[in-house]
């Protein structure tokens, strides 16, 4: 067992909470503890037809949670067995299911089970979005959800933590995405593999929980191991939002606490930006995407699931049409139920 001394990060703090073997060095394996699983209709089935080659009776996590936000359209029989299925493997092993319609799985999962301080990980790349809440939150394979699931700890090679200091305030028609992007501009898409972005700072305290739902979403996009936010207020009015108070936690880097790399945002200085084609990476601001021809726009990600998204859209096509030529569709993700 690691035994940290002198002032910690929050993501060193998070993993030392859940080490159960290993060095905190960075480069050395470590294994984790696991609170929490996510997966979804698209690596769910494999998941569960593991658990069942594992001859689990019951899931060992605090919480598993299988949702069907993937393929929600039942075109033909296929669809609607693997729901069947997984719905069926939920009552069998002990997870919640969400079923098709309910939502996406990030943000329904930070409204419903997100708890500052736990270890949530998932077969689903963008798991790393409940770091919004104080959690920490990797996407993984199936198989490390499966063994997690049967009570065996996630193993990985310990991280290195990039601090990033965030200040001031977004200006207006500027938003929590334009923030993920400009570090996707800085940094491009590897920019940090082997790396958990821990946000800090004054600036913090203007962006709310969906808002940090967005950065820590995309810092997939940026290949980071997680992304985890601190759990203050923003984090407190979103769980008493969502009548779920009694789950916060506050939970902060110490003072005085180093990072392994420093960056720094000033949000009065972000501007409106856009990722290009073909890649995350290839982001220009908006002025600069200018005149190039549309075919289709759809509005609603899991990386976007803030209702603002939809209110900025609806107010800037209120009283007018969509271009001839043009296929416009929206789709909300948010959720509200799930079922055991």
């Amino acid at each position: 067992m690691n035994h940290v001394r002198g002032p910690m990060t929050l993501a060193r703090r998070l993993i030392a909470e859940h080490l159960v073997e290993g060095e905190m060095v960075a480069g050395e394996e470590i294994a984790l503890r696991v609170d929490q699983t996510l997966t979804q209709d698209a690596t769910g089935t494999l998941v569960m037809q593991e658990l069942e080659a594992l001859d689990l009776d019951q899931v060992r996590t605090e919480l598993s949670v299988q949702y069907v936000d993937h393929n929600i359209l039942q075109a033909d029989a296929r669809n609607a067995e693997d729901h069947l299925f997984l719905r069926s493997a939920c009552q069998r092993f002990g997870l919640w299911y969400s079923g098709p319609g309910n939502g996406v799985s990030h943000p329904v999962h930070m409204q419903r089970f997100g708890e500052p301080g736990t270890l949530l990980i998932g077969s689903d790349s963008h798991t790393c979005a409940a770091g919004a809440l104080g959690m920490l939150a990797i996407g993984t394979g199936g198989l490390d959800v499966a063994l997690a699931m049967a009570g065996e700890p996630l193993r990985l090679r310990m991280p290195r933590v990039w601090g990033i200091r965030v200040d001031g305030e977004l200006p207006d028609w500027v938003s929590a995405k334009d923030v993920i992007l400009e570090l996707l501009r800085r940094h491009g898409v590897k920019g940090a593999v082997s790396w958990i972005l821990e946000y800090h700072g004054p600036g913090l305290a203007a962006l709310s929980a969906m808002d940090r739902h967005v950065i820590a979403n995309m810092g997939a996009e940026l290949g980071a191991t997680a992304s985890v936010f601190p759990a203050d207020e923003q984090v407190r009015a979103f769980l008493r939002a969502e009548d779920r108070k009694d789950a916060f936690r506050p939970l902060a880097a110490d003072e005085g606490a180093r990072y392994d790399r420093d960056d720094a945002i000033d949000l009065t200085t972000i501007v409106s930006l856009v990722a290009m084609p073909h890649s995350p990476g290839s982001v220009v601001p908006v002025l600069e995407a200018s005149g190039v021809p549309l075919g289709q726009v759809v509005i609603g990600s899991s990386a976007n699931p803030g209702l603002r998204d939809f209110a900025i859209a609806a107010a800037m096509v209120r009283g007018r049409r969509v271009a001839p030529g043009l296929a416009s569709t929206s789709t909300p993700p948010h959720a509200s139920c799930c079922s055991t």
